[in-house]
C-alpha cells in the first residue's frame, strides 16, 4: 500500500474519533442499539442456528461427493430440476438470511452451479410455510398470498437471470467436469446419509422453533411445547449414527471443515450485525435513521415508495418471522400494501450481514447483481400489487 494511502487512511481515522458526537443523545443510543442487537443475535443466533448450520454445510462439504452435487446443481443438470430441487430444499429450512450462508457455501463450494445455488439461497429465508400463514392472518389473506407466490418465482427467477448474466463465467468455472454420474460413488449407503442429514436438519429447524400467536394452529403450538423434546431425540439419534457409522478421521475432517467455514462467515455476519444495529436498531427501538422518517417515506404506492421499502428491507435484518410485527406496526403508521410486499419480498431474503458473506463466497459483482435483482423485483412487485389492491 503506498504511503499516501496509508496516510489518508491514519488521517480518516484520526478525524473519526476527533469529532466522535459521543455528547449527542442519539448516537449514543445507535452505538447501545448496535451493541444491543449484536448481543441478543449472539444468544438467540449463533449457538441454536449458526452452529448446526456450520455443521451442516461441514458434512455436505466432506460427505456428499462433488460428482452428486454437481448431477442436481450443477451448470449442466437438468434445469427443471435442479431449480426445484433447489428452491424446495431452501423452502424446507425456513431459516434466516444469515443462517442460510453456510449451507449455501458449502453447496457452491462443491460445485452447484450459480443459478441453482442462488435460488437455494433466497428460498431459504423467503419461503417460509409458517412465516406466510401467518402474514395471511395478521396482515391479510392478499399479502399473505402475494408474498408466497412472489417469493416462490423470485427464488427461481433470479437465479435463472444470475445464471444467465454470468453464464461466461459459469462455463469457465465448471470447463472439464466429465463426471460419469451413474458411476458416482457416495461414501456411504443413502440409507445412512439421508437419516444423517435428516437428523442435523431437524435438530436445526425444531431448536429454533419460535412461539407462535396465540390465533395460530394447535400444531404449532404443541412443535413448540414439545420442540426440546423432540429436538434431543434427533440429538441422540445423530450421536448413535455419528458413534456407529463414522471413523475417527471423517470426524476429524468434518468439524475441521466446519470450522472454516465458522472462520469465514461469523466474523462478516457479527459486523455486519453491528452495523445494521447502529442505522436501523432493533424491533421497536431506533437506530441513528429515526423510524418516523422511514414510516413517512413508505406511504401510498409510488415508485419512490416502493422502491425505499426494498431498500430498508434489504439492509435490515430480520430473524425469522419478526417481519410481521414490524409490518404490522408500519402498516399502522401508514405503510402502503405495495411496499409492505415489496419489504416482505427483500427484506427476509438479505441483511447487511448477509450482503458481507455472499462478497466473500461469489464475488463483489454477482453479489451487486443479486442485490438489485431482489431489490428491482420487490420494488416493481410492491407497485403491481398496490394497484391492484389499492
Amino acid at each position: 500500500m503506498k504511503e499516501r494511502y496509508k496516510f489518508l487512511i491514519v488521517l480518516t481515522a484520526f478525524l473519526a474519533c476527533y469529532f466522535l458526537p459521543v455528547e449527542n443523545a442519539r448516537f449514543t443510543n445507535a452505538v447501545n442499539e448496535s451493541l444491543a442487537l449484536t448481543k441478543w443475535y449472539a444468544r438467540e443466533h449463533v449457538l441454536l442456528c449458526l452452529i448446526p448450520a456450520f455443521f451442516i454445510a461441514g458434512a455436505i462439504v466432506v460427505f456428499i461427493s462433488q460428482a452428486s452435487v454437481i448431477k442436481y446443481f450443477g451448470a449442466r443438470a437438468n434445469k427443471f430440476l435442479s431449480y426445484t430441487v433447489a428452491s424446495v430444499s431452501g423452502s424446507i429450512l425456513a431459516v434466516c438470511s444469515c443462517t442460510i450462508l453456510p449451507l449455501f457455501m458449502g453447496i457452491y463450494q462443491r460445485g452447484a452451479g450459480l443459478g441453482p445455488a442462488i435460488t437455494f439461497l433466497y428460498s431459504g429465508p423467503a419461503i417460509n410455510v409458517l412465516a406466510i400463514i401467518l402474514t395471511a392472518r395478521i396482515l391479510g389473506w392478499e399479502l399473505g398470498l402475494a408474498r408466497a407466490i412472489g417469493a416462490i418465482l423470485f427464488s427461481v427467477i433470479i437465479g435463472l437471470i444470475m445464471h444467465l448474466i454470468f453464464l461466461k463465467e459459469e462455463r469457465e468455472r465448471h470447463a472439464g467436469e466429465d463426471f460419469d454420474f451413474t458411476a458416482a460413488e457416495e461414501p456411504r449407503s443413502l440409507s445412512k446419509t439421508i437419516p444423517y442429514f435428516f437428523s442435523m436438519v431437524a435438530i436445526l429447524v425444531f431448536a429454533n422453533w419460535g412461539k407462535p400467536p396465540e390465533e395460530s394452529h394447535n400444531l404449532w403450538w404443541m412443535i413448540y411445547h414439545y420442540k426440546w423434546w423432540i429436538t434431543g431425540f434427533f440429538a441422540v439419534s445423530l450421536s448413535i449414527m455419528l458413534i456407529k457409522w463414522f471413523n475417527k478421521n471423517e470426524l476429524k475432517g468434518w468439524t475441521q471443515q466446519s470450522w472454516i467455514l465458522a472462520l469465514q462467515i461469523l466474523p462478516l455476519l457479527l459486523g455486519g450485525v453491528l452495523a445494521a444495529g447502529f442505522l436501523l436498531g432493533r424491533v421497536g427501538h431506533e437506530g441513528i435513521i429515526p423510524s418516523q422518517y422511514v414510516s413517512s417515506l413508505v406511504g401510498g404506492n409510488s415508485l419512490f415508495a416502493n422502491f425505499f421499502s426494498s431498500i430498508v428491507g434489504a439492509f435490515m435484518y430480520f430473524a425469522t418471522l419478526t417481519e410481521v410485527p414490524i409490518l404490522q406496526g408500519l402498516i399502522g403508521s401508514g405503510m402502503g400494501k405495495g411496499p409492505a410486499l415489496a419489504l416482505l419480498l427483500a427484506g427476509p431474503a438479505l441483511s447487511l450481514p448477509n450482503m458481507l458473506v455472499i462478497r466473500r463466497a461469489i464475488g463483489t459483482q454477482k453479489t451487486v447483481v443479486f442485490v438489485c435483482l431482489v431489490v428491482i423485483m420487490a420494488t416493481l412487485s410492491g407497485i403491481i400489487f398496490g394497484a391492484i389492491v389499492e
